[in-house]
């Protein structure tokens, strides 16, 4: 009896140990992980919808050159993105979601404009921003 007990102890005790050897998770890690996954599925649908045929048709009646907007795209922040990509998830489906897709995008790139991160329309006057 005593043989069996012991070697039950030995097991649990190897066993145990293997177990811390693997570490814990915290909370956040597997919230970062998760935002980080989320982060880049928006990223992906905002510029998945760029290359649409119609949004690009769009961005171009708009003077905007689709290849600037994705380069913008891929420069925004997570949270931009994520923001961007709840408006295309809620816009109307049909011809009115390629038309809201192209007036988000261009309004973003105004904005950007504007405050002076980039310079894409000439119609912008550029006073103390960062862009020249």
């Amino acid at each position: 009896m005593k043989k069996l007990l012991a070697g039950f102890l030995v097991a649990w005790m190897v066993l145990l140990g293997q177990v811390q050897a693997a570490g814990l998770v915290t909370t956040g890690e597997v919230a970062s992980a998760e935002a980080n996954l989320d982060a880049a599925a928006d990223r992906a649908l905002v510029l998945n919808a760029l290359q649409r045929a119609e949004v690009q048709a769009k961005m171009r009646e708009f003077g905007v050159d689709p290849a600037a907007a994705q380069a913008r795209v891929a420069a925004l922040s997570d949270e931009e993105v994520s923001a961007l990509a709840r408006k295309i998830d809620t816009a109307p489906a049909g011809g009115d979601s390629v038309l809201a897709i192209a007036v988000i995008v261009f309004l973003i790139l105004l904005l950007t404009d504007i405050m002076g991160y980039t310079n894409i329309f000439p119609f912008v006057k550029h006073g103390s921003g960062r862009a020249r």
